[in-house]
């Protein structure tokens, strides 16, 4: 079964259901970032899904991405939040996402060009495994809380991915998730306090900004790791689709999307936004490539925000069930990356290429870490990539 591209038909309902199978995917990093640093989790459902349509709407609908609370900023939001309050940090985040403005222009002005002779297939293959490989110690620790469990998870999306044939064989998280919710629930390993407790409907708590000189130095500075990022993770979704999204619809869409979404999180209250590897994860393992299933996940988001019950009740889900989909999600993105440098047929003889790529996978897993200043840190996958452009741009060529 080939690939189901933009502008293959798929019924209404198969697409509401995959929309969902993303939904769940996103959920439970999109509820982590703001429970670890004290905004309000509906907020951060209802910005991510404004923030995902708002990029749809920016890249003419072309780049089937998710996008949802960005990890990079988990720590300057933090430590603003518990200083000067949530609407002193808004406004940080209001200012990080006007930085991708800032970066987008810039990119307008040096063309697509510039941007393939920095970042070839040397460069983005590693990234991109850069990616997947930084999410395995997540993968491993939800699913080493009960492997019988993840095992089982693991095995139904492999059976359901390989051998079930129709419209079920693209729905291989989703059957995971049923199966071992099913077990947990025999088990007992599922606490339904969060969902009885859980109001039906409810607003979300939407803040007002306030614009602080030092929560702005401390959380905006993040936005240039998470642009590192932004751009390995639009190659990262590229290589998996088979389409350049660098050429079209450019990087300067893209991160006017991304960045004005980060900017509309901080306006309500939400956390800053970023393209999820989660979601690509799905896109490659399922080989749906539509963009509008990522669009009904993101209203989905919306109305799990105003939906308590709905929302507490996917927060249930135990962590091993969720480790034992995102094994086979974040390899996925590692393996694309190895497909990256293969098909570009780069050459690992050479010994300039081993290097760089070597490089970038040493700095972007080992955990590296350098402080730019103040609480601003640059480490993990945007190190690894500035490392490996730079290297790119003075190691010699071998016609040199």
């Amino acid at each position: 079964m080939g690939p189901i591209k933009p502008g293959d038909y798929l019924p209404t309902h198969q697409l509401l259901v995959l929309g969902l199978q993303h939904a769940f995917t996103m959920f439970g990093a999109t509820v982590l970032v703001p429970l670890l640093t004290g905004l309000d989790v509906s907020v951060a459902l209802f910005t991510a899904g404004i923030g995902t349509l708002w990029f749809h709407f920016v890249t003419k609908g072309r780049v089937p991405v998710f996008l949802g609370s960005s990890f990079a900023f988990i720590a300057p939001v933090a430590l603003v939040v518990a200083e000067k309050g949530i609407p002193a940090a808004q406004g940080g985040i209001i200012v990080a996402g006007l930085l991708y403005v800032v970066f987008a222009i810039l990119i307008h002005f040096l063309g697509p060009e510039f941007m393939q002779r920095i970042l070839p297939p040397v460069v983005t293959g590693p990234i991109i495994m850069v990616i997947g490989l930084n999410l395995a110690p997540v993968a491993i620790g939800s699913a080493s809380q009960n492997w019988p469990i993840a095992l089982i998870v693991l095995a139904t999306v492999a059976i359901v991915n390989l051998y079930v044939k129709g419209f079920l064989r693209l729905l291989p998280v989703i059957s995971g998730i049923i199966v071992g919710y099913v077990i947990c629930l025999i088990t007992g390993n599922v606490d339904a306090t969060p969902v009885v407790q859980a109001a039906w409907i409810g607003m979300p708590k939407f803040t007002f900004p306030v614009f602080d000189a030092a929560a702005i130095g401390i959380i905006a500075p993040a936005a240039i790791a998470s642009m590192v990022e932004h751009v390995g993770d639009i190659l990262a979704v590229g290589a998996t689709v088979e389409d350049d999204f660098i050429e079209d619809p450019g990087l300067t869409r893209t991160l006017l999307g991304d960045g004005i979404a980060t900017s509309l999180a901080g306006l309500f209250g939400g956390p800053a936004n970023t393209t999820y590897s989660e979601n690509t994860g799905v896109l490659a393992l399922t080989k749906v490539w539509k963009p509008e299933v990522m669009r009904i996940a993101a209203v989905i988001a919306i109305l799990l925000a105003f939906v308590g019950k709905l929302g507490a009740a996917i927060r249930t889900i135990p962590d091993p069930v969720i480790g034992g989909i995102s094994i086979v999600l974040f390899g996925m993105i590692a393996a694309i990356g190895v497909r990256t440098m293969v098909e570009n047929k780069v050459d690992l003889t050479d010994s300039r290429n081993l290097f760089i790529a070597s490089v970038i996978l040493v700095v972007g897993i080992g955990g590296a870490m350098i402080t730019l200043w103040g609480n601003a840190q640059l480490g993990g996958m945007g190190l690894a990539a500035i490392l490996g452009i730079i290297l790119n741009q003075i190691l010699p060529r071998a016609e040199e």
